[in-house]
């Protein structure tokens, strides 16, 4: 999935947010220090640059709230997780979609 979402040319911020999520989450699989953080960070990079296209997207907030809450703090990578919460509740009403709805709500209750 990493691969076909990375050759996607004009990727949409939703595209590029999911990448981003899968490159965080693969950074736990790969051997070296260095290649782990290094993997991280294009994956956190992606993440930011797809919110920063659509700061509204509910999904895209959702998806950066889920990394953060996962992402062990010596990373750093934790400092918007209140103001994405915030910014769920008032607009989960938004998403159409009900596994993702779900998943939100699942989110949230941890």
């Amino acid at each position: 999935m990493i691969e076909e979402l990375a050759e996607t040319k004009n990727n949409p911020a939703t595209h590029s947010a999911y990448l981003g999520a899968l490159q965080t989450i693969w950074a736990n699989h790969v051997f070296s220090p260095i290649s782990k953080l290094n993997t991280f960070k294009k994956g956190k990079k992606n993440i930011e640059q797809a919110i920063k296209k659509e700061p509204d997207n509910v999904e895209l907030r959702f998806i950066r709230l889920s990394v953060q809450k996962n992402t062990p703090s010596f990373l750093g990578y934790k400092s918007n997780i209140n103001e994405d919460t915030e910014f769920i509740k008032k607009n989960r009403h938004r998403i159409g979609s009900e596994i993702v709805h779900k998943n939100i709500n699942k989110l949230l209750k941890d």
